[in-house]
């Protein structure tokens, strides 16, 4: 299906979201366009991906790093653009996120919450597993502005050692909750290892504006180096996965490349 007539079957939604009000939400920052690797659409499927490496080996210790900024979109000219999913993982729609990806074999980067993949360590390990990059979204989702800088720390900190034995991978991407950065989340993020990531598209998923408003917001704002912001944890998702369903196969065919931070 071309993307006019897509953007117009969507566009039929527009009118019954638009009195939508939409609340706070979860969100990130860019990450620097080093070391990112470009999905091959000739490549095997996601599941036949090396398995991450073995927890009982113990994660590598993560390297202090510059403080930088967070970066919203990927040093590119063409069509290659990375997805990030918020929040997970969702034992209910994380696996069928995974399914999806799959499917168009592509890879894409999880930004975990430290709660939630404490209770879903099998599923952390799946996502590794499928050849996506796992990243840091703090342990309890807060606004990182209102805390100390100790607990700040202690958010990321917690998150970071967590995920790094779950997979045996430090984690190397962290994002704000709400994209809400602060002088001391963005020194502890390079202090531990980590870059800030971001996005450029933001559908706005969290707020359930319904399947076709999501797609209609991605088709619209793409573009060459594109951070496409999307969510599988934080509630019922399945407007997201429906979208994802729906975007995905057109941004192949118009020759859009995925890429995922290694």
């Amino acid at each position: 299906m071309s993307r006019r007539l897509l953007l117009s079957v969507a566009g039929m939604g527009l009118l019954s979201a638009a009195g939508c009000q939409l609340a706070s939400h979860d969100g990130g920052d860019g990450a620097a366009p080093g070391g990112l690797l470009p999905s091959d659409p000739a490549s095997p499927p996601a599941s036949s991906a090396p398995a991450a490496a073995s927890p009982a080996s113990g994660p590598v210790p993560p390297q202090p790093r510059k403080v930088s900024n967070p970066l919203f979109s990927l040093a590119s000219d063409d069509r290659l653009v990375a997805l990030t999913l918020d929040d997970g993982p969702d034992p209910v729609h994380t696996p069928v996120v995974l399914s999806v990806l799959e499917q168009y074999r592509l890879r894409a980067t999880f930004f975990l919450i430290g709660e939630n993949a404490e209770r879903q360590p099998a599923l952390v390990r799946e996502i590794a597993a499928h050849g996506h990059h796992i990243a840091n979204h703090t342990w309890s989702h807060p606004d990182l502005r209102g805390i100390t800088d100790a607990k700040v720390r202690d958010e990321l900190l917690r998150t970071s050692d967590l995920l790094g034995t779950t997979t045996g991978r430090t984690p190397t991407w962290f994002r704000a909750p709400g994209g809400d950065w602060s002088d001391a989340s963005l020194r502890i993020c390079a202090e531990l290892g980590m870059r800030p990531m971001g996005w450029s598209v933001d559908p706005q998923d969290w707020a359930r504006p319904g399947t076709s408003l999501i797609t209609r917001r991605v088709l619209q704002t793409i573009g060459p180096g594109s951070i496409v912001l999307n969510h599988d944890g934080g509630g019922d998702r399945s407007q997201t996965i429906a979208a994802l369903r729906t975007y995905l196969p057109v941004l192949l065919d118009e020759g859009y490349r995925f890429t995922a931070p290694q």
